[in-house]
């Protein structure tokens, strides 16, 4: 392998011919795969481009490009890759080659060619020797999110919680819905003896008592941006930046470069310390690297690292943060773990919704390359049958992408799971961690077991015929 560290702002890997393209999305639901160089960029769909899943300074980019680093393959096989090792850069398929750019302050770069596996795994050895590296600790998680969705109360996790007894979880993470609004970070109605009082029955049960929260966005609605309209990021108009729809309605970023917003979050991450939370999964986080007229001049995804790290520090070494929704590189150093795809959902593939198992897999499959530089999180795999619209063979890829990365998320109410399927869902948490190699694009060993990911690219679901592995 050739290639090396170079400073600059701007920078040029003259490259051959290209007859495929490494595009890595901006943020954790972003497209990332291998493509076509010889085809247009995909058009990105206005309801997924609502949604906020796309960098707006680039969705309708008509050169190929990469959030933060990109690659090509060569007609031999090779590949050369140019890598920020720095938030706040784009990297573009020119003729020349690959062509590097940060947009705010200069940075260094990463270039090598080589073996795929080679040039990977020197650009994540490259950005932990650069932004540092938490612990790597691969987790067991519940998480209320794909059984319940917002349709959670106090009640309905009592009874989880007894449920649970005997699974080899180590931390119940209550998601989205135990809140009153986005922006509005006390418990509703659903919850009223308080969330100190949960997380005190979480750890009763055995369990580390997680939370879900997103901190840098606030609903239009809610009573923080009423009162607040301060914190909320400004265009160019002076309005609030939207940076997407959901919870029924736009919801607005924060403006990570302001000291108010800086205080709030040291504020809030230390009050739901303070309740018991020792994981937390932060969420829309791209949110805050939205354009916009900043309080301070600074780059939208360094501004965004250096508001993680108020959290991080206000959160103390001993909690776990899982980022979602986030930008890459920015989160490095700081999480302990990121989710490197959008959301799995029940059902295979839907064009018109970024979320589905089908880009799940696809877009956490092209990122197991940062296996090694913090814990990587590819969403739930199901082990019910009930409410779910995947064949086995769907199913066995996810359970694969959580024995790959060791992350092993679940999501089934205990009370929907038959007999035979807690069994299978009691010996995939109590496997010991595989033995895991990389033997190609998308192809891997799990112990001693050959695994091939590409098999779930396509539109169509794979394998429903397959018995569940």
């Amino acid at each position: 392998m050739t290639g090396g560290i170079i400073s600059g702002g701007e920078c040029v890997l003259p490259v051959d011919r290209a007859v495929a393209f490494y595009r890595h999305g901006w943020h954790s639901w972003s497209r990332t795969a291998w493509v076509d160089p010889s085809e247009s960029p995909e058009v990105i769909p206005d309801r997924v481009r609502r949604l906020g899943v796309a960098d707006p300074l680039h969705d309708a980019d008509r050169r190929h490009g990469g959030s933060g680093v990109a690659a090509v393959e060569h007609g031999d096989g090779s590949i050369s890759l140019l890598g920020a090792l720095a938030p706040d850069a784009w990297v573009f398929l020119d003729d020349g080659g690959l062509a590097g750019r940060y947009a705010a302050a200069p940075g260094p770069w990463y270039t090598a060619r080589g073996s795929e596996a080679e040039v990977f795994a020197g650009y994540a050895a490259a950005l932990s020797g650069q932004l540092g590296r938490r612990p790597i600790a691969p987790q067991r998680l519940w998480s209320s999110w794909y059984g319940m969705y917002g349709d959670i109360s106090e009640a309905a996790l009592h009874r989880v919680l007894a449920g649970l007894g005997g699974l080899a979880f180590e931390t119940f993470q209550v998601d989205d819905g135990w809140e009153r609004a986005v922006g509005d970070w006390t418990a509703n109605a659903r919850f009223p003896s308080g969330m100190e009082d949960l997380a005190h029955r979480i750890r009763a049960a055995g369990f580390r008592p997680g939370l879900w929260l997103s901190p840098l966005i606030a609903g239009a609605s809610s009573e923080f941006a009423a009162a607040h309209p301060d914190l909320l990021l400004p265009d160019d108009e002076g309005d609030p930046v939207v940076a997407g729809e959901c919870w029924g309605g736009p919801y607005h970023s924060l403006d990570p470069t302001h000291p108010g917003v800086l205080e709030y979050l040291d504020a809030l991450i230390r009050r739901v310390r303070g309740w018991g939370y020792e994981f937390l999964k932060l969420d829309f986080l791209y949110a805050a690297a939205f354009p916009g007229r900043r309080h301070r001049e600074a780059g939208r995804e360094a501004s965004l690292r250096a508001a993680c790290e108020v959290m991080r520090r206000a959160a103390g070494d001993d909690c776990y943060l899982l980022a979602c929704g986030a930008p890459v590189i920015a989160s490095l150093g700081v999480f302990d773990g990121i989710r490197i795809g959008p959301d799995v959902a029940e059902w295979w593939h839907d064009p018109a919704q970024t979320a589905g198992a089908r880009n799940a897999v696809e877009t956490s499959a092209h990122r197991l390359w940062l296996r090694g530089a913090l814990d990587l999180d590819p969403d739930v795999c199901f082990f019910r049958s009930r409410r779910l619209g995947l064949g086995a063979g769907a199913q066995a890829l996810l359970r694969d992408l959580a024995r790959i990365t060791g992350f092993r998320g679940i999501s089934d109410p205990p009370d929907w799971l038959t007999p035979a399927e807690r069994s299978r869902l009691a010996a995939f948490l109590e496997e010991r961690e595989a033995a895991v190699t990389c033997r190609g694009r998308a192809r891997w060993m799990v112990d001693d077991r050959r695994v091939d990911l590409s098999a779930g690219f396509a539109p169509a679901e794979p394998g429903r015929e397959e018995a569940a592995r």
